[in-house]
């Protein structure tokens, strides 16, 4: 049987060497092979990949305040974002506030839904629901009022 000394001289000799694969077979019939693979460099390329982007469809609507956000008394609530309104936190859910709805500075008042993310917003003031200037599931834009507070 080959010795641990005897392998390991056998694989120095072979590491150095540009074999591929090597057997030996001792006096008492014993065999060792041993293979490694030959690496050989490898042409690299580069490739510029650009982003594929798939067209939709987006539904657009030009929004026109109605008259009655401009006349209307009281602070506005305006979106923070532009997204999906919703006035409630869940399809089979009653709205958050309605008009004549109490709240408090903190409260929530509806969801804006962007990026398929849902954010809160908030009564940035105490007060009294005067008017709601958007529908459920209307897309709104930054900085446009969706309710009065008085």
């Amino acid at each position: 049987m080959y010795s641990v000394e005897d392998i390991k001289e056998i694989l120095k000799a072979f590491d150095g060497s540009k074999a591929t694969k090597i057997e030996l077979k001792n006096e008492k019939g014993e065999q060792l092979m041993i293979c490694q693979q030959q690496t050989k460099p490898v042409a690299v390329e580069t490739v510029k990949v650009e982003p594929v982007y798939e067209e939709t469809a987006v539904k657009t609507e030009v929004v026109s305040m109605p008259e009655s956000v401009t006349k209307a008394e009281g602070t506005p609530v305006t979106s923070p974002m532009v997204g999906v309104f919703y006035a409630a936190p869940a399809p089979d859910k009653e709205p958050y506030v309605s008009v004549g709805s109490k709240v408090n500075k903190g409260d929530v008042l509806c969801l804006i839904e962007a990026m398929k993310l849902m954010n809160e917003v908030t009564a940035e003031k105490s007060g009294e629901i005067v008017e709601v200037c958007v529908e459920n599931g209307q897309v709104v834009e930054y900085g446009q009022p969706l309710f009065m507070i008085k």
